[in-house]
């Protein structure tokens, strides 16, 4: 355990002596340039005293040597007779302290955190307490962060508890180290030299997730190799798991449903045979053998060509159910994947998720969380909220976000997904009335539901700033934030990740987060405005691709989205169409279904309209979209702009960066609009506004670029 804590704190040091890779992610302990907050903090702050011994406790106590020491420029020793912090369990504090803090110690749960300032003697104390030492751990990033962003540390009365109980990350990790959807470089787990070879990243990404909240990790991609679940690979995966306990974060596995057929010998995988269920009970109490803490299982069945129990005749609640029986003893849950879209490709794909789990409700054991992704179709620039939200009262749903941008731009455009986040948790399903937000039906609190969960599919690699592109680490942050207290905005977390990862200058601070707060926005005009969606290339999902029509199934197909015609473009979900407007609440029916009232960043997904449609603009709807397609590209100039004036007052590495960066998003930006714009005009026969430069290419061009060594190429 000491040698662990030495081995982060000098690699921590030694990289603070470097130029700035990124690699420290918003863990950096640089010396605060702000003379007068150092000199306000270094004056109160003494030293501080660990109450109680245990791995998590080593882990707090490094974390504040590293901290205190960095950003204070002093060097500092816990337990040196004259300390103004007291860290420790309600049970390890002493009795006066314990007495102090008890009227709110029944106001937090195991993972919450208090931390007060308590008057003693002379001087006043810091109290960073919890009932266990994971919600100590919580409480002392949190104070941390105080300390990096500037606040102040006086007359402290902080009370926080998660408002989520599972916050879990989706690595999609393959055992050959390649990521599906990642462009971050190689996946982080070694599996070919672990369990002996334990990499220090292992441990730094235990303390970037525990900094934000975050207590769980699936460790392998959703289209699961059954390798995972044998002997030689659980022990691989026990390496990581203790390496995580310390830090409150616990290891599930994505399992393939027809294992016993895989790995174990038998003839099916038909979740109603005894034989099929005796092995899963079997593997997982080899699991927990291993691994006490194991979280449990995430399952894809019967999507995209997974094996489930459809197979035999049996539905997702009977597939979902046997594997819950064998975690029940252990504390386990199953958190089951409600992407599917095989059983009927005549079928409107935004209504298969619905038709499927909407008649299983109540059928669920109370161990399953049904993982719904935020959108309908697959994790656009933008889509309304699912329906599955609102529409299951007895099961938990829990939400699936994606950081790793496949389709906003990948690993070179700068998206900050924080107001995409934020646009979804605050969307008022009206399921009980007005008020009925997504955030409430999966913090568990509309439905009075005992669990809850959020997953978000990871954007980390081997890259040496861990997400490829530096801000794609606001997403991780912001991902891990909201998911401990979803009433935060993604603005403020903007400006705490700024401040912690790249400067604390006010007017800087402001710059960049008004750059990050628009930067999602800019996306979705220059690649799906209007409620377009679904247009990008083939496979690879990289650049625009509206023109695509030659893959086997209907809805694998650009055109089935945007159906634009020489009448006009747009998917009809109303009456008169698909009818997937049916599954929403009759107040979101009533406010989508009339195009008057449709709120413009979802008209092209419920309605289908003539190229001459007024817009509220006073424009006809093509212009109204080509405007929008310009102005999303000109919005990443002026990102480049207002980056370029920055220079000198942010690392230089990190500088240089992301003005790269910006300047391919800026080409590709343009690729997007102008690819879009030319193919769109083929069916609307319009004129470009006379104010908008013309492309300089033919659409023919852009329809014959080919990128063979794209991340994750993948054609059907």
């Amino acid at each position: 355990m000491k040698k662990i804590s030495f081995m982060i704190s000098l690699f921590i040091f030694v990289s603070s002596l470097l130029a700035d890779s990124g690699y420290r992610l918003w863990l950096k302990y640089d010396v605060l340039q702000d003379e007068n907050a150092r000199k306000s903090y270094s004056e109160y702050i003494q030293g501080w005293h660990i109450a109680g011994e245990s791995q998590t406790m080593a882990v707090i106590d490094n974390e504040l040597t590293m901290a205190l020491s960095g950003l204070l420029g002093t060097t500092f020793k816990n337990n040196n007779g004259n300390n103004t912090i007291i860290v420790g369990s309600l049970a390890n504090l002493p009795i006066l302290l314990k007495n102090d803090l008890q009227s709110t110690a029944d106001k937090i749960n195991d993972e919450g955190y208090i931390i007060r300032t308590i008057a003693s003697g002379k001087n006043p104390l810091i109290v960073i307490s919890g009932k266990t030492d994971i919600g100590v751990l919580y409480g002392t990033y949190h104070f941390i962060r105080l300390l990096q962003t500037g606040k102040s540390i006086k007359g402290l009365n902080i009370l926080s508890n998660p408002k989520i109980k599972l916050r879990v990350l989706n690595h999609w990790d393959n055992p050959n180290r390649t990521v599906e959807r990642g462009y971050a470089g190689s996946s982080i787990w070694d599996w070919h030299r672990l369990p002996k070879l334990k990499h220090q990243y292992y441990y730094d990404y235990a303390r970037a997730n525990a900094s934000v909240g975050i207590n769980g990790t699936a460790l392998n991609n959703v289209n699961a190799n059954p390798i995972m679940l044998t002997p030689r690979y659980l022990l691989k995966v026990k390496a990581l798991a203790d390496i995580f306990q310390p830090y409150g974060i616990k290891v599930y596995l994505s399992v393939k449903f027809s294992s016993p057929i895989d790995i174990g010998g038998l003839k099916v995988s038909d979740p109603l045979d005894q034989k099929v269920q005796k092995w899963w009970k079997d593997k997982t109490k080899e699991i927990y053998k291993l691994i006490p803490d194991f979280g449990g299982f995430l399952v894809k069945a019967n999507s995209e060509g997974q094996p489930g129990p459809q197979e035999y005749g049996r539905n997702h609640a009977d597939g979902a159910n046997m594997l819950a029986d064998a975690l029940k003893p252990y504390g386990g849950v199953v958190m089951w994947r409600a992407f599917v879209y095989a059983a009927n490709s005549n079928v409107d794909r935004a209504k298969e998720a619905y038709l499927e789990f909407k008649p299983l409700d109540g059928q669920f054991r109370n161990n399953v969380l049904i993982q719904v992704k935020n959108g309908p179709i697959d994790f656009q620039p933008r889509e309304p909220v699912s329906p599955m939200f609102g529409a299951m009262p007895q099961t938990p749903l829990m939400m699936e976000f994606q950081i790793t941008m496949e389709y906003l731009g990948q690993g070179t455009h700068l998206t900050y997904l924080g107001p995409l986040y934020e646009e979804v948790l605050d969307t008022d399903t009206y399921a009980k009335g007005k008020g009925s937000t997504v955030a409430k039906i999966i913090d568990g609190s509309l439905d009075k539901q005992p669990i809850s969960g959020i997953a978000g599919v990871a954007n980390i690699g081997t890259d040496r700033n861990w997400t490829g592109h530096l801000f794609g680490q606001s997403s991780w942050y912001v991902y891990g934030r909201l998911a401990w207290d979803h009433q935060l905005t993604s603005r403020q977390v903007a400006e705490e990740w700024t401040r912690m990862t790249l400067t604390n200058s006010t007017e800087d601070v402001n710059s960049i987060v008004e750059l990050m707060m628009g930067s999602r926005e800019n996306v979705v005009n220059y690649m799906t405005p209007l409620g377009l969606h679904h247009i990008m290339g083939v496979g690879h999902h990289y650049g625009p691709g509206p023109w695509v029509d030659q893959l086997g199934r209907a809805e694998w197909n650009s055109v089935y989205y945007h159906r634009a015609d020489k009448e006009g473009i747009g998917f009809d979900r109303t009456k008169t169409g698909s009818n997937a407007l049916a599954q929403y609440a009759p107040e979101l029916q009533k406010l989508y279904g009339d195009p008057e009232t449709c709120p413009q960043k979802f008209l092209l997904w419920f309605h289908h309209l003539s190229w001459k449609y007024k817009m509220p603009s006073g424009k006809t709807l093509w212009q109204e979209l080509v405007s929008h397609y310009y102005e999303g590209a000109d919005a990443v100039k002026n990102m480049g702009h207002t980056w370029a004036g920055l220079n000198g007052k942010i690392d230089d590495e990190l500088f240089h960066h992301v003005s790269m960066m910006l300047d391919i998003q800026y080409d590709e930006a343009i690729w997007w609009r102008n690819a879009c714009v030319l193919y769109f005009q083929t069916f609307s026969g319009m004129e470009i506004p006379p104010n908008l430069q013309k492309p300089d290419r033919t659409l023919e061009y852009y329809k014959n670029l080919d990128f063979p060594y794209t991340p994750n190429r993948e054609d059907r």
